[in-house]
This record gives structure tokens, sequence and C-alpha cells, in this order.
């Protein structure tokens, strides 16, 4: 499986890019996101790789970061979203912002991405809600700094971080809301109420 592709930017077209390794091109789909943060032709880049095999093709999902991957990875759960509209979600939609359109249940920002309509918006916000915070557990950890969170508090900015937020702006909107809904505040509330924190 390819989980990594590093080369040379042969060009980009309407379905995503050409990555030149070792004299052989790879059509990697990806994102607007991406693509906007791709180098000029020619230039060298690196992208982290899906890789989905089927009976009759082997498709390669590139993404320009861990966050946008992972999100990638689990918009894919939801019934009804294939690697495709999963990738234009992440156009419609960038990452930083998207945890914060399912927990707030904004169905019509998703419903701006194409191929998403009223109904499947729904969907993604009802099965997507509750596993925001497993993006979080699923990150590798940060070295430890001084007064740092622990706890739900310290499960809320990690989440808050794998969202697309900084460390340092994630501890600060989580603290802030410690302090609103009191110390004993569990994880997901953290979460909710550090987004709105952050949406100031």
């Amino acid at each position: 499986m390819i989980a990594k592709l590093t080369g040379i930017l042969d060009h980009i077209g309407p379905e995503g890019a050409i990555v030149d390794v070792g004299g052989v091109g790879y059509l990697v789909f990806c994102s607007t996101r991406t693509v906007g943060q791709l180098p000029p032709s020619g230039g060298a880049t690196s992208l982290l790789v899906e890789t989905h095999v089927r009976e009759d093709h082997i498709h390669l999902y590139g993404f320009i970061d861990t966050v946008e991957r992972d999100w990638f990875r689990l918009l894919i759960t939801v019934q009804g979203v294939g690697a495709r509209l999963a990738l234009a979600l992440l156009s419609a939609v960038p990452p930083e912002h998207l945890g914060q359109a399912i927990l707030g249940e904004d169905k019509a920002s998703l419903a701006r991405a194409e191929g998403v309509g009223p109904r499947l918006a729904a969907r993604i916000v009802n099965e997507l809600r509750d596993k925001i915070g497993g993006i979080g557990a699923a990150a590798t950890a940060s070295p430890v700094v001084a007064a740092a969170p622990d706890g739900p508090a310290a499960d809320a900015v990690s989440a808050l971080v794998n969202l697309g937020y900084r460390r340092a702006e994630a501890s600060t909107a989580v603290a802030a809301a410690a302090r609103r809904l009191g110390e004993a505040a569990a994880a997901d509330a953290l979460i909710r109420a550090g987004l709105q924190e952050l949406a100031r």
C-alpha cells in the first residue's frame, strides 16, 4: 500500500495532481485545499496518501497534512460518503471548520459540497458528532509543557489541535471553556465550548 509520495509535481489537472517519483507519474486525487498548497509544476512535493484498491482500479488520494487525511478517513465511515465525496467536503469546508460545522449541526455548510444534499448533511452530523473527540484521542501526544491541562481538558485540547487549531490557541480556548463550565466539565462539553471560544 502506498502511504506517501515524494517527488516532482508534474502538473495539476481537473482531478488532482500527477507526482513524478523516479520517472513514474502517479495520479493523486486531492481536495482544492491540498492543490492550493502544492508548488508550481517542476517543484518538489510530498503528499500523504490513502490507497484504495478495487477490482477495477487502484486510486490514490493525497493530502497535504495529517489533519486532512484523518478527516478523510473519518468522513468515509459515513454511509453514503465515498472517497470522492469526502474530497468534495474537504474542498468546501476546510478541516479547521469541519468539526465546528458538525458539532454546531451546521448542515448548510456541509451541503455546500458538491453532491451533498440536506439529507446526507444531516447523516454526517448524526454519525460523526460523537466521534469528533476520537480524532484527538488517536493523535500523537505533543511534548508536555508547563501547566499543561490533564484529564478531560487535555482530551479537549488534543481534539481541537487535530481539528486544525494551534495547540496554544486550543489550550487558551479550553481553559476559558473550563472557567465557564466548571473544572468538572466532560471532554465533549469542553470541545463544544472551546470551539465557541475560537469562533469569537
